[in-house]
């Protein structure tokens, strides 16, 4: 048994994860078989998170981030969680591989994932001119005429920030109407480097080594056109990764893991929740980072107010699991 478990490999869950072996706590954190790392895996250059003034690719930003967790103690597992049992002072974990971990404590960092077009050229030209992140990716489309694919607030705020870089940014919507606020829509329609195509899907992304267009199909004539565009941003919603805590754990209108106020602490004792997983608004790189701290010092404090026993425990059982040997022959003596 642990003291606890991250679920979890972005920059919410590598943040818990350093705070929490800083703390020696000595934490278990589960990362997946194919995702570790998060989002970030798929971004090229970072340059809005502190600390690198040069930029740095995404992928590496999470090796680093990994290797420091490691550093100081944590355990690395790259699996995926099957199923979880939140209820009761000692929490379960069963992952792909059929073996359960056991902790007091658990902080749930699995993001969120950008709803995606679902074309195979979405994927092949990921960071190619294909993002789902206007602030992380915008600057890198300077001078360029680019697409922005939604209708609702957060389509039109990305397309009038683009504006700063690109020179021309094309909304591309299913429908006759935006979904988003009015307000919002009246300041994207009051920026004259935006320009609006209606009733229009996108059946394709074109483009060898990078984007350089998009395949419409009108949704009323059924026309296919070709738009020449530099890149192409999809905003069509996200979707909290929360599945393992249906009916475990109290959710948000928005979908996110309910918190109280500006802690960590979800509806279950010794639950705790971070990163995009909660906010349905920010979903930054940094701000990710900031509240995997929040719920790694949460934790602790919670595990400080357990049963001594019940503490000892979890440090005997993890210490047997480790070297199995050498605390039978310590407690013999």
């Amino acid at each position: 048994m642990r003291q606890i478990i991250i679920i979890g490999s972005g920059p919410a869950g590598y943040t818990a994860a350093i705070y929490a072996a800083r703390a020696q706590l000595n934490p278990l954190l589960i990362a997946s078989s194919v995702e570790a790392g998060g989002e970030l895996m798929n971004t090229t250059d970072v340059e809005n998170f502190p600390g690198f003034p040069e930029g740095i690719m995404g992928p590496d930003l999470m090796m680093k981030m990994q290797e420091q967790a490691e550093k100081f103690g944590t355990e690395v597992v790259l699996d995926d969680v099957e199923s979880l049992d939140l209820t009761g002072p000692i929490k379960s974990v069963t992952l792909g591989n059929g073996e359960t971990h056991e902790a007091l404590s658990v902080i749930f960092a699995t993001g969120s994932a950008y709803r995606k077009l679902g074309l195979d050229d979405e994927e092949r030209l990921s960071g190619r001119g294909v993002s789902w992140c206007a602030t992380c990716d915008g600057f890198f489309f300077k001078g360029k005429t680019i697409a922005m694919i939604g209708g609702g607030d957060s389509a039109m705020e990305e397309a009038t920030f683009l504006t700063r870089f690109a020179d021309k940014v094309y909304v591309v919507y299913r429908g006759d109407t935006l979904r988003a606020s009015k307000i919002m829509q009246e300041r994207a329609f009051a920026n004259d480097k935006i320009e609006f195509i209606y009733n229009s899907t996108v059946v394709g992304i074109t483009g060898e080594n990078a984007v350089d267009g998009l395949t419409l199909k009108n949704s009323v004539s059924g026309a296919e056109s070709h738009l020449e565009v530099g890149g192409v941003f999809i905003a069509i919603g996200n979707d909290p990764r929360t599945h393992l805590v249906h009916k475990q754990l109290d959710l948000t209108p928005d979908g996110t893991i309910a918190v109280a106020g500006r802690t960590s602490k979800t509806s279950q004792t010794g639950v705790f929740a971070a990163g995009d997983v909660i906010d349905p608004t920010y979903r930054q790189a940094i701000t990710a980072a900031a509240s995997g701290t929040v719920a790694a010092l949460d934790a602790e404090h919670y595990l400080s107010t357990l049963p001594q026993a019940l503490l000892s425990q979890a440090v005997l059982s993890q210490a047997e699991s480790a070297a199995p040997s050498l605390v039978t022959a310590t407690l013999s003596n």
